[in-house]
């Protein structure tokens, strides 16, 4: 895989915080309508700066234990009772990376994404200017990787492959909003060589990508339909 990279994205945290807020303002985020059984979760797409390199977002592979052993991901976790997404998201962070976010640090939200694994996960946007503390918490990260902006907006990082044994959301018995048609068939975000990434963690990205970074209409970058490999229901 070469080392393709996207259209200019920005290049400090303030010109992300600024090109993110007014991005995120005016895009009318969809929430997944409570239903029996239903959990909720939130995710942070974190945006850091590196000393010496780009903007990037932190993606995490989860521990080989528990539950979604050695996935991708993103830091978050389902919300504790009486719990904000955003505020389950910002405990989350510092829980599995030891980052500390305040609400100043979120700029916004994505839509909700069904997941087949009974949870309705809600992304927040956020950006930190300093990420000296991260340490990574071993009982829930196996490791932490930064994905730069410019290769996340990268042509050739979305790639749709025939969905086999995959998860459709109509499958799920949930209220999808604006699911249209069945999708174009199974994302594969292709970050790097050895980081293939599918929905729901792929799907978040993707939309990032889309709506923060590339601009697009709202219209075009839906992601509730989108189809689930089917072992993350597990």
């Amino acid at each position: 895989m070469g080392p393709s990279t996207g259209p200019g994205v920005p290049t400090s945290v303030d010109d992300f915080r600024t090109l993110a807020s007014t991005r995120l303002d005016r895009f009318p985020h969809t929430e997944v309508t409570d239903a029996p059984g239903l959990r909720r979760a939130a995710v942070l797409l974190c945006v850091v700066d590196q000393s010496g390199g780009p903007l990037s977002v932190l993606v995490i592979r989860r521990a080989y234990r528990g539950r979604n052993a050695g996935q991708w991901a993103l830091p978050g976790g389902r919300l504790d009772a009486g719990e904000t997404v955003e505020h389950a998201a910002m405990r989350e962070l510092h829980e599995e990376l030891g980052l500390t976010a305040s609400p100043a640090d979120l700029l916004g939200r994505l839509d909700d994404f069904p997941a087949a694994s009974g949870f309705a996960i809600t992304p927040i946007v956020a950006a930190l200017t300093d990420a000296s503390e991260l340490r990574p918490s071993p009982d829930e990260v196996h490791s932490v990787h930064r994905v730069s902006l410019a290769r996340l907006a990268a042509d050739d990082v979305p790639h749709w492959v025939h969905p086999k044994d995959a998860v459709r959301q109509q499958d799920l018995h949930v209220d999808v909003p604006s699911a249209g048609s069945d999708g174009p068939g199974l994302l594969q975000m292709r970050l790097a060589e050895d980081m293939t990434i599918h929905a729901p963690t792929g799907a978040m990205l993707w939309q990032f990508r889309e709506v923060v970074l590339l601009g697009r209409d709202a219209a075009e970058a839906r992601i509730a339909h989108f189809a689930q490999p089917d072992w993350t229901r597990h």
